[in-house]
């Protein structure tokens, strides 16, 4: 097995090397650990506006990403360790987490962490969740990666995951959130978690052979070059969200307003707007408008840069409504 030491810190250089290794890259076992700056990662097929409380994401500064596998929204921060193994596989091996949570587990059972296996890919310690995991699988090679709750920020981590209450209906796979607990809180000695991964490897590394192996100059611009044109692009992280329909309702000096949308592949598909208030031109002209733009909030103030809003919203500014308007 290859072990591969990385130094990112932002989530897109990360997923950028798991699909190098699955695709490009010599076909071989590699293990690779990796900690975050404070991100929110959603799973392949979720809405990603579904998962995250946005304007706490914003306010603070917290990168959102999307990983290859399916699975449920999770956080990383400094606190949060998270491993990648990558390898040849069968069909037969997709979904069988036993294999590549065992020597996690193992390694910190050796710590007094009483972890175990539970569902069909959560790791837990007193019945609290420690670590979750998700796969991908392509041509013959899998992709199985966890977290390791281990010193993180459970306050950040429950607003960042906290969504508004919107009236929001998606096709995506919603999260389902479990009580968490750190690591930590379970080790007897003092350990940092740089200190925990030499242990991991270190444990691993006495039941299979590992050497180091060092990415090239060849292979370290393609990874950026991944990261770049995909992983941190809008289209992968928003884009790439499943069709929903979304009800936005307040009440402006010109009248209640209530928009209805139909979001598929970012895009409004279907807009109807309804309300108490009084409008100079046709609010269907608006609506109209509205379709086919990307839902998205700098994209939409520069498509509705020239319209007139007094024309259907008396005293209604362009940036308040497009800050009513976008999520």
């Amino acid at each position: 097995m290859k072990y591969i030491k990385t130094n990112w810190n932002i989530p897109y250089y990360n997923f950028a090397l798991e699909e190098y290794l699955m695709t490009e890259a010599k076909k071989d076992s590699y293990i690779f650990f990796y900690i975050h700056k404070p991100s929110i990662i959603v799973g392949k097929h979720q809405n990603t506006i579904e998962e995250i409380n946005k304007e706490f994401v914003e306010e603070n500064g917290i990168i959102v990403a999307r990983r290859l596998s399916g699975g449920g929204a999770v956080y990383h921060d400094e606190g949060n360790l998270n491993f990648s193994f990558i390898q040849k596989a069968q069909k037969q091996d997709v979904n069988n987490f036993e294999k590549f949570t065992r020597p996690i587990i193992n390694a910190l059972k050796e710590l007094g962490v009483e972890a175990e296996l539970s569902g069909r890919n959560d790791i837990l310690v007193d019945g609290k969740k420690i670590s979750g995991n998700a796969q991908y699988y392509k041509k013959g090679i899998i992709l199985s990666h966890g977290t390791l709750l281990f010193n993180s920020d459970m306050t950040n981590l429950s607003k960042a995951l906290k969504v508004k209450d919107l009236k929001i209906k998606s096709k995506g796979i919603k999260s389902v959130r479990s009580r968490v607990v750190n690591i930590k809180d379970y080790i007897e000695n003092e350990m940092s978690i740089f200190e925990l991964k030499e242990f991991i490897l270190n444990y691993i590394s006495e039941n299979v052979d590992i050497e180091e192996y060092v990415l090239n100059e060849r292979e370290l611009k393609r990874i950026t070059e991944i990261a770049e044109e995909k992983f941190s692009t809008w289209d992968w992280i928003w884009g790439n969200s499943p069709e929903y329909e979304i009800q936005k309702i307040d009440k402006f000096p010109c009248g209640l307003i209530d928009i209805r949308l139909n979001i598929k592949n970012s895009k409004i598909k279907d807009c109807k707007i309804y309300g108490d208030f009084f409008t100079k031109r046709n609010i269907e002209e608006l609506e109209t408008f509205l379709h086919d733009k990307t839902y998205e909030k700098e994209s939409i103030k520069r498509d509705m840069k020239n319209i007139d809003l007094s024309d259907y919203f008396h005293d209604l500014d362009l940036e308040e409504f497009i800050e009513f308007l976008t999520l």
